[in-house]
Formats: structure tokens, sequence, C-alpha cells
């Protein structure tokens, strides 16, 4: 294991339950050689369709747009 697994492990161990079983999985995941993609619900696909227009429209998030993003998410 290198160096740098093993701090990712050992901060893991000080989070809740809750959220080392979902670093599991998804390291679980990762470390699988051959993993089924994670089929999209009608709505997700809708969404990213929604975003590729407004992409290609040109229209992104302010700078202000994404602060109040990371704001109200407290990051």
């Amino acid at each position: 294991m290198t160096e740098l697994l093993e701090k990712a492990v050992e901060a893991a161990r000080a989070l809740p339950a809750v959220v080392q079983d979902e670093i599991a999985r998804t390291m679980l995941i990762l470390a699988r050689e051959e993993s089924e993609p994670v089929p999209l619900s009608a709505g997700e696909l809708a969404a990213i369709a929604v975003s590729k227009s407004a992409a290609a429209r040109g229209e992104f998030a302010t700078d202000e747009d994404m602060r109040l993003i990371w704001t109200a998410h407290g990051l």
C-alpha cells in the first residue's frame, strides 16, 4: 500500500461509519478491473441534456453563482 493510500485510510477512520462505508464501496468499484457503468435515471439523463444545451449556447454559472452554491453547501 502506498503512503498516500495509507494516509487516506487513516483519515477515513475518523469519519462516521456511514461515510466510511461509502468510501469503501467507491474504493471497491475503482479497484475492480471490470465494473458495470452506473445506469442513469430518466431525470438524470434529462438534466445532462439541459446542461449540454446550456454549455453549447455558452451559458455558464458566474463566479457569484458558484460562490452561492458552495456557501449553501457549507464549502
